[in-house]
């Protein structure tokens, strides 16, 4: 209903004061206010009658020439007194409208922009993708799937669309939602016999970003509902931006209609930044929070602190948080000495059982399932998979290994011949065991 009225108003005041004195500007026209834009009718509103005539009298046909200037468009100009009965409507209507959009920002980080946004050569893809998705809504990409490990930007970039596009895209309906908030609402619903309130929430909407959709895995009543909610907007041309840690090939027991659809539009991933990102970061984040922290200091959180963004900002604001406890000074014995816990801690002891944790996770098994003797397809080649990261990742003896499985040695050497030979051939399991590495590292 309403146009992005602000920012026309402002294209036609710079035509105006091009044509106009500084006087006549001043003593008539600097009164006036954009109100809205309805229907290709530009609303104007004047403090009271007396102005609103003058303008009429003197000065609307340059405003229809500036406004066709500025626009390369017909507008039909209305003006209003504020004491009008029909200004006093609109300005309700805009009101109520703004109600609903403070409602979506509110689920917004304001710090989440793109302006805050750093982008190197592990995430430009990702980014540039989210800004064209913000710039063009349902024309560039659609769905839009983001993937990468935690703590990359994946929810920075997702929140950024949102503020994007209530800024320069007016009258959007956003709706940014975690699967987890997802499936609690559906839950809800049909406990208190709401159904439709929630359809109706999630499918009148213009942009649905939702967060770590792996989440909906093995959850088949959210899956279905995910499904019938993405074909409803999809068909309206609405978009849709999907984020997880991990491809839609990845994501075990998601149903095979849903990750289809995922990957009906751009698929783009967010991989841990490199050195110069991380120093670039690293300067954005001391920017923004107004503090002076010297080069060597950044390059040594920047070189002991790869894994993510989220344990870099971090790693920085324990620093600060010391130098001010201790009264002293930001240099990089006190970075040392600050870190010298988290540093220490990132060369983690593996263990076979640390491996059997963090490759349950990765396939959202249960742990007691992978300890017990089912031998399905769905435990049995994760549990391959953990026995060939164990014996790269350990020096225990093959023996040793295959006690921790409760299996014998011969069992462990067909798990890693096995899994070696197909890692060769199949670029997704390698993907997958790079990955498993990192989380096992801890990186």
């Amino acid at each position: 209903m309403y146009g992005d009225h602000r920012q026309i108003w402002e294209r036609i005041v710079e035509v105006i004061k091009s044509e106009l004195t500084p006087t006549s500007y001043n003593t008539w026209l600097v009164h006036i206010k954009p109100l809205a834009i309805i229907d290709d009718v530009l609303f104007l509103s004047t403090p009271n009658t007396f102005t609103k005539n003058i303008i009429n009298g003197r000065y609307i046909n340059i405003i229809y020439d500036a406004a066709s200037k500025a626009t390369n468009k017909l507008y039909e100009i209305k003006i209003l007194s504020e004491d009008e009965e029909e200004y006093r409507e609109i300005k309700e209507s805009i009101e109520k409208e703004n109600l609903t959009e403070s409602t979506t920002l509110s689920t917004l980080n304001p710090k989440y922009t793109f302006d805050t946004f750093v982008v190197g050569n592990s995430n430009k893809l990702a980014h540039a993708a989210c800004l064209a998705v913000a710039q063009a809504p349902a024309k560039a990409y659609n769905p839009l799937f983001i993937y990468g490990g935690v703590g990359l930007g994946k929810t920075h970039l997702m929140h950024a669309i949102g503020h994007f596009i209530n800024k320069h895209q007016s009258g959007y309906k956003i709706m940014y939602v975690t699967s987890e908030t997802f499936t609690n609402e559906l839950v809800n619903s049909i406990k208190d016999d709401k159904n439709e309130e929630f359809r109706n929430k999630y499918r009148n909407i213009d942009v649905l970003l939702i967060d770590d959709i792996q989440f909906i895995a093995k959850k088949e009543r959210t899956q279905e509902e995910f499904f019938h909610t993405f074909n409803t907007l999809y068909e309206a041309n609405k978009q849709i931006v999907i984020s997880s840690d991990r491809p839609p090939k990845e994501i075990p027991t998601l149903e095979e209609r849903l990750r289809s659809r995922f990957e009906w539009g751009l698929i783009a991933d967010i991989q841990p930044p490199d050195y110069e990102t991380r120093i670039a970061i690293l300067k954005k984040k001391a920017q923004t929070e107004n503090l002076n922290i010297p080069d060597e200091v950044l390059a040594y959180v920047a070189e002991k602190i790869q894994s993510n963004i989220r344990e870099l900002e971090g790693a920085l604001i324990r620093i600060v948080a010391f130098s001010n406890l201790t009264k002293a000074n930001i240099d990089l014995e006190l970075a040392k000495h600050a870190l010298k816990e988290i540093v220490s801690n990132k060369t983690r002891e593996i263990t076979v059982k640390l491996i059997q944790e963090e490759v349950c996770k990765y396939y959202n098994i249960k742990l007691e399932d992978f300890r017990s003797r089912k031998r399905t397809k769905n435990i049995a080649y994760p549990r391959q998979i953990a026995m060939y990261l164990a014996r790269e990742l350990t020096d225990l003896s093959l023996p040793k290994i295959g006690e921790e499985f409760g299996k014998d040695h011969t069992t462990v050497i067909h798990a890693y011949e096995k899994i070696s030979n197909e890692i060769k051939q199949d670029e997704l399991l390698s993907r997958q065991i790079e990955e498993l590495k990192k989380r096992i590292k801890g990186y």
